[in-house]
């Protein structure tokens, strides 16, 4: 199957002009300025983009596929994300992971889930492990599930600074970057720690210390929810420099007490930090639980993350007139450079054909994951199995 995108606007993410991209099967064949008509033999599906911009398709970083949630008793499980919840938000490759819950919700029905968006036709990866240390397995280990599972690719979310962590101590957090280190070496999988960073003082004070007194890379540390508190996002800023890459959460606003930075907000201060532009990446939280505990650990209220906060968090940039190439990197190249991601993150030759058009405000209009059409004119086309 043939697909000619003519007169895209392509973002690479990159600016580079006006191209005719054209893709077979699942990647892009061939990118260039001028083409003649293809021969009728081929039967490829011309599309005329008219001068739309065309970029990589959304990289979220941190999905719960299978479902979040649960702080206030079973009733309060997020049920897990459907497909068309992914290609509406312009998302087209996730890494799932658990986080409070992951007891009843284990990494054996997560992979099961992330080679289910497989089949459905987007690209899915996941995370062993969840809040609580010593981490939920398959095999026995951090480093047995990363090496021997496939779609396993690190450990995370591990809970730091938050009442509902199993507390962890230095040795503990430096022997499961070690497992992660030495399985990404093994497999060239990302062999990442991500880490949930919650509202507790001590912020990232043992990830500072894992860098100061081990030999554990610093990029094998990829702290999220960095932007919940306004000097922990400091703390973030001075760790991106040393060499870890920190996540951007695109939640609303969790306290409403002034005290975070919305992510549009957090992108921009850390652009103007000098902090390295690669080492910034955004996720949504999407099928998570955003939850609102009082001084006694007890949840007051509950949202749920959206798979379309990443998409938002786009707009709101280029509302500010943030150049678009600088805005896709967080969604796009710093996401697919950090897991480690071939073929993702890019329009490229022999990259994979997962891109995204954008309307004149930003939005997402049409999204190919696979080089297939998922999303055309913001009408999802293709639906998950139990969606209808």
């Amino acid at each position: 199957m043939l697909t000619l995108l003519r007169n895209a606007d392509v973002y690479a993410p990159a600016p580079l002009g006006r191209h005719h991209v054209l893709v077979a099967g699942e990647r892009v064949v061939w990118m260039g300025a001028d083409l003649s008509a293809l021969p009728a033999e081929l039967a490829a599906d011309e599309i005329d983009l008219h001068g739309a911009r065309l970029v990589p398709g959304f990289i979220d970083g941190h999905v719960h596929l299978t479902g979040g949630g649960g702080e206030a008793g079973p009733q309060t499980r997020v049920p897990p994300v459907p497909l068309s919840r992914f290609t509406l938000g312009g998302v087209t490759t996730a890494v799932g992971l658990l986080g409070t819950d992951d007891y009843t919700r284990g990494p054996i029905g997560l992979v099961a889930t992330a080679r289910a968006l497989v089949d459905e036709g987007i690209t899915a990866w996941c995370h062993t492990g969840g809040y609580h240390v010593p981490p939920a397995t398959i095999t026995g280990s951090v480093r047995g599930d990363i090496v021997n599972v496939d779609r396993i690719i690190g450990v995370g979310e591990i809970a730091l600074s938050d009442h509902r962590s199993s507390q962890p101590t230095y040795d503990e957090l430096v022997k499961l970057a070690a497992e992660a280190h030495v399985a990404g070496l093994m497999t060239r999988k990302a062999g990442i720690v991500h880490l949930h960073l919650g509202d507790g003082a001590r912020g990232l004070a043992l990830v500072r210390e894992a860098l100061d007194r081990s030999e554990i890379p610093a990029r094998v540390f990829n702290p999220t929810h960095v932007n919940r508190r306004r000097a922990l996002f400091d703390e973030a800023v001075a760790l991106a420099r040393r060499g870890c890459t920190i996540d951007v959460t695109a939640f609303p606003a969790p306290h409403g007490d002034g005290d975070e930075y919305a992510a549009d907000e957090a992108l921009v201060r850390y652009w103007a930090s000098g902090a390295p532009p690669e080492r910034v990446t955004v996720s949504s939280d999407g099928g998570g639980s955003l939850p609102v505990f009082d001084a006694q650990g007890q949840m007051t209220r509950m949202g749920v993350g959206d798979l379309g906060a990443v998409a938002g968090v786009l707009r709101a940039l280029l509302a500010r007139g943030v150049p678009l190439g600088r805005a896709l990197a967080p969604i796009t190249s710093n996401v697919a450079a950090l897991l480690r991601l071939r073929g993702k993150g890019a329009v490229a030759v022999d990259g994979d054909a997962d891109l995204v058009v954008l309307d004149a405000a930003g939005g997402v209009r049409d999204v190919m994951a696979r080089g297939v059409w998922h999303v055309r004119d913001g009408a999802a086309v293709r639906r998950g199995t139990f969606e209808g």
